[in-house]
């Protein structure tokens, strides 16, 4: 077993290649899967909703401190 990529031989490299193009050809296809697909054909855009509400920020504060740190 080599535990190192410098030291690796031809089969080790290609089984690497091999399983980076499996796994970017899983994340593709899970990618187009997860589109969004609608029956609605009138031409109104669909758009995802949030499961949890949005917290919107309030407005600006200043944070101030009196007391100083000493380090030794």
């Amino acid at each position: 077993m080599n535990h190192s990529i410098h030291n690796a031989d031809r089969t080790t490299h290609v089984k690497i290649v091999v399983l980076a193009l499996v796994c970017a050809t899983l994340v593709a296809g899970i990618g187009v899967a997860a589109r969004v697909s609608g029956s609605d054909t009138s031409g109104s855009s669909q758009r995802l909703e949030a499961m949890i509400p949005l917290v919107k920020a309030g407005g600006p504060i200043a944070v101030t401190s009196s007391g100083t740190r000493v380090v030794r």
